[in-house]
C-alpha cells in the first residue's frame, strides 16, 4: 500500500469510491433513503472535483488502484475517511489515519475531531478518539445519525 497526496487525476475515482462505500453500508445501519441523501445518485463529478481541489485528501493505492482517502482540514477536522468496499478490513483506513496523524503533528496540530458515522465510530474509537456527542442531521427530510469525536495528539492545557 502506498499513501500519497491528492492528484486531480484521482477526482473521478474518489467520487465513485465515496458513492460505492456509502451505498455498500448494511441496511441495519443506514437505510436506502439515508444512503441516497448521504451519497446522491447521480454522482456530481463537478462538485467533487471542486471539493477535492480544496480539501487535498491523502489517498491510499494498492497495486496502483485507489483503495481509500482521508481529508484533514487546517483546524484538525477529519471531514472524510472512506475505503473502497473491495479493500475494507485490510488496514487501508488505519494506514491513512496514521499518515494523517503524522502530518497533523508535523503541522503543529494538537487536536483532531471528526463526525463519525455509525460505521466509522468503532474505527475512530480504536484510534483513541473519545465521544463528545451524538448528532441528528436532517437532509431533504431524512435524518442521519453521526457522532462528534475528538482526540488530543499532543499535550494541551
Amino acid at each position: 500500500m502506498k499513501i500519497q497526496n491528492y492528484s486531480a487525476d484521482f477526482a473521478e475515482q474518489i467520487a465513485e469510491l465515496f458513492f460505492a462505500s456509502v451505498h455498500n453500508i448494511d441496511n441495519s445501519m443506514y437505510n436506502p433513503a439515508q444512503r441516497q441523501v448521504w451519497a446522491p445518485e447521480p454522482i456530481d463529478y463537478i462538485a467533487w472535483t471542486k471539493r477535492l481541489e480544496k480539501k487535498q485528501p491523502f489517498i491510499a493505492l494498492i497495486n496502483e488502484r485507489l483503495a481509500g482517502f482521508i481529508e484533514l482540514d487546517p483546524d484538525g477536522h477529519i471531514d472524510c475517511c472512506y475505503t473502497h468496499p473491495e479493500y475494507q478490513h485490510r488496514g487501508v483506513a488505519t494506514a491513512l489515519y496514521a499518515h494523517l496523524e503524522t502530518v497533523a503533528k508535523s503541522r503543529g496540530m494538537n487536536h483532531l475531531y471528526v463526525e463519525a458515522s455509525l460505521v466509522a465510530k468503532p474505527f475512530f474509537e480504536k484510534q483513541g478518539f473519545t465521544l463528545i456527542k451524538e448528532n441528528q442531521i436532517e437532509r431533504n427530510g431524512v435524518i442521519l445519525c453521526n457522532f462528534t469525536m475528538e482526540k488530543w495528539i499532543s499535550e494541551h492545557k
